[in-house]
């Protein structure tokens, strides 16, 4: 299930995948998170916890192993000096199960940080990926919007937002079932030429490339009404462009419910509305997506909310075996190579970027 070169195959793999799940940062406690390991567990995946040696309430938990580890990298840590100081830690060992075999995809609650940096170190890039990004499904019409980077790179070049629209078209294509993707470019303005010297030069880049449905500039109102499958943009805008969409829907499910609960007359619509309030607010819901997803390793690592109930535990380490299920390593690698969109490729078709392919 895992891609080429990258971590090593079992011969006794189990038809349904196994997940390794971090038994640390679940914001209300790990009973919860063990309660969203049952119930992933219940639709048959093999979930493989790396949590405390008292874990009580996993005992008896048909398909949950528990694999004691006292240690755990919080929000408060420096990620990477963690991680390469403490191999014992709970995301470290979860990755480095991943990349020994017994378990076919990471999940976790816990720090981004140290998700990243344990996945990025564990696991390693894809062949041609210069970095690593982290994409979420934002609620749309019809379906989600895959929305990349939201937070893994910051500062980015052209040939960084190209390689991420191939990523994420692939991870479209071949998890969420979207044929043919197509791939919009965040920018200030759905002219060509908008946009900042990078988003200007990787729109141009995009525009000529095989394999790819590139439908051009995007503007943020565009993400929440579907204008693409995939939307790509550098992890600093993306990831406050995120929160600020995830606050605006705290912020208005919140203002409907007062407003029916305002008066008599209001309290009788809203409890006609009730039901397809209800529907709405579960698709808007973080924990429906089950987190994000760190596209371009050679193993799957899927990273949730660390306010997260147990669906939302559930529904992460659910996206993690369905991303195994699906090779989407795999398949992204070969599109990339398909595409001409490795950091070779990249790189000699940009002369100012050439020394990052050394």
């Amino acid at each position: 299930m895992n891609g080429p070169g990258g971590p090593a195959e079992r011969s006794d793999r189990a038809a349904a995948p196994t997940v390794a799940l971090d038994g640390f940062g679940a914001e209300q406690g790990f009973d919860v998170l063990a309660e969203g390991a049952r119930r992933a567990a219940a639709d048959g995946i093999s979930v493989r916890v790396f949590g405390p040696p008292d874990g009580l309430a996993l005992d008896g938990a048909d398909g949950v192993e528990l694999i004691p580890t006292c240690e755990r990298i919080g929000n408060e840590d420096d990620a990477v000096a963690a991680v390469r100081s403490r191999p014992d830690a709970s995301i470290v060992r979860a990755a480095a199960d991943v990349a020994a075999g017994p378990a076919d995809a990471l999940a976790t609650v816990g720090s981004t940080g140290a998700a990243m940096a344990a996945a990025t170190f564990g696991l390693r890039r894809l062949h041609g990926v210069q970095r690593p990004a982290l994409a979420v499904r934002v609620p749309a019409p019809g379906a989600p919007v895959l929305f990349l980077d939201v937070g893994a790179n910051v500062g980015v070049r052209a040939q960084h937002l190209v390689q991420f629209a191939f990523l994420g078209a692939a991870f479209s294509a071949a998890v969420l079932g979207v044929a043919d993707p197509r791939v919009g470019l965040l920018s200030v303005g759905e002219e060509a030429g908008k946009g900042t010297d990078e988003v200007i030069a990787a729109g141009e880049r995009l525009a000529s490339s095989v394999g790819i449905d590139y439908v051009g500039n995007v503007e943020g109102r565009d993400i929440p009404a579907g204008a693409a499958d995939v939307v790509v943009t550098d992890g600093f805008t993306g990831n406050v462009a995120l929160k600020l969409m995830e606050g605006t829907v705290k912020v208005v499910t919140g203002a409907i419910r007062d407003a029916a609960r305002s008066n008599p007359v209001a309290a009788v619509g809203g409890l006609m509305m009730r039901p397809a309030l209800g529907g709405l607010r579960r698709e808007l819901d973080p924990d429906t997506t089950g987190g994000a997803i760190l596209l371009g390793l050679r193993g799957i690592a899927v990273v949730g909310h660390g306010s997260s109930g147990p669906d939302g535990i559930a529904n992460a380490v659910r996206l993690a075996a369905r991303a195994a299920e699906a090779d989407a390593v795999g398949r992204t690698a070969a599109l990339l190579e398909r595409a001409g969109a490795t950091r070779r490729a990249l790189a000699d078709s940009s002369p100012r970027d050439r020394k990052d392919a050394r």
